[in-house]
């Protein structure tokens, strides 16, 4: 720690005021920063509180609960590979292959969005937002392991500026900024990002009846289509794929980081505990989905709407959405009933979403941007409702 130190305190009179590279002090703040703790006080007078946590405590916090649907990610991405072509592979050749997919977009999803970070601090001459440690990694979990990186970056920079720096940057956001990234390309690039994703092949031919599909595709052909979606799920080139277990663990094709459960709630778990995320929300997203899946299992209009209430939990990206974006604080609605409002209008809006309108099959995306736009309505609601409940008690 003392060679670090050493190290930044070398070279910090280069960019303080007066020094060569005075213009670049934030970028280089920034750098300390996340080395070393600030040894700088508040000016602000009033009463203070002391947390042990900071802002980039808090990031790294969120982090260290992605990293198991990372991890995880990377895995299913190799293995996804060879059951696409009919090999069987050992786990290192499968963790290697998810390797050389995965870091990529994690490269370019970092070097594109902190570039246009420090550059918009050297500009504004403010300090560096952490936000973008989360985003550079949410980013690329959202993706599949298909994704041409020069969409990648474009996304990442079309998320960024539009999403978040023409806002005021981190805090200020509408919208949540990753989520922003993936709708992007959703509506300017859906054949790369849709939800009928294709496993890497890397020029090979994949076996006999292999499609790819994700279980949404599947679901969004029920809807055309007569047969149940349960039938058409068994019915896949690989017997087991689609399975609930399966679902469960997330050994299916799809975007990096969303497609296992059970890593999901190991992340929940682990900001639940550090208190950084809101249990609320994670809850009241999986009690709105299951909620409105019952309901459809009784309306039965279409295929898909057949599918048991359990098995939307666990497809597509609503364990990865209701962990880590629909509990972004930002973003989020702030009122403790606001949180449960607003994560259980998610899981119903995501329900109707896919079952309803199979152009759009992956319903937690669109439902947690929709709820972004209403958060600070709905915590206005709860709060006015509380001033008049507490006007009516003190006037009694």
């Amino acid at each position: 720690m003392k060679f670090i130190e050493d190290i930044f305190a070398k070279v910090r009179p280069n960019f303080e005021k007066g020094g060569k590279w005075e213009k670049f002090f934030y970028i280089y703040e920034a750098h300390e920063t996340l080395f070393l703790a600030p040894n700088s006080t508040t000016g602000a007078k009033g009463a203070q509180i002391k947390d042990a946590i900071d802002m980039k405590r808090m990031m790294m916090t969120v982090i260290i609960a992605m990293l198991p649907c990372l991890l995880f990610g990377i895995w299913n991405a190799g293995h996804q590979h060879y059951l696409a072509i009919g090999e069987v592979a050992d786990l290192a050749s499968e963790i290697l292959l998810g390797a050389t997919l995965v870091l990529p977009i994690l490269i370019v999803s970092y070097g594109v969005g902190l570039g246009i970070e420090f550059t918009f601090a050297t500009i504004r001459k403010h300090e560096v937002n952490e936000g973008f440690l989360v985003t550079g990694m949410l980013i690329p979990l959202v993706m599949p392991p298909t994704i041409p990186l020069w969409q990648v970056g474009l996304a990442t920079a079309f998320a960024v500026i539009i999403g978040k720096e023409v806002f005021g940057g981190t805090g200020m956001n509408i919208l949540n900024v990753a989520l922003t990234a993936r709708a992007f390309l959703y509506f300017a690039y859906p054949s790369q990002i849709s939800g009928d994703v294709w496993s890497y092949l890397g020029g090979q031919t994949a076996v006999e009846g292999y499609t790819g599909a994700t279980p949404l595709a599947i679901g969004a052909a029920a809807v055309e289509g007569t047969q149940p979606m349960l039938s058409m799920m068994a019915d896949t080139w690989s017997a087991g794929l689609y399975s609930f277990n399966n679902l469960f663990m997330g050994i299916i094709p799809g975007s990096i980081g969303e497609t296992s459960t059970l890593m999901c709630l190991i992340g929940a778990a682990i900001l639940i505990l550090t208190g950084v995320g809101s249990w609320k929300i994670i809850f009241s997203v999986f009690a709105g989905a299951f909620v409105m899946g019952t309901i459809c299992n009784s309306l039965g209009v279409n295929e898909y709407m057949l599918l048991p209430a359990h098995y939307h939990l666990v497809i597509g990206g609503l364990a990865f959405g209701a962990v880590f974006m629909a509990s972004d604080p930002v973003t989020a609605a702030q009122t403790e009933t606001g949180k449960w409002i607003y994560g259980f209008l998610i899981g119903i809006l995501t329900i109707i979403i896919r079952v309803f309108n199979p152009a759009y099959p992956e319903g937690i995306m669109l439902a947690i941007l929709l709820m972004n736009v209403f958060a600070p309505l709905i915590d206005y609601y709860v709060v006015a409702a509380n001033k008049k409940r507490r006007l009516k008690r003190a006037t009694v």
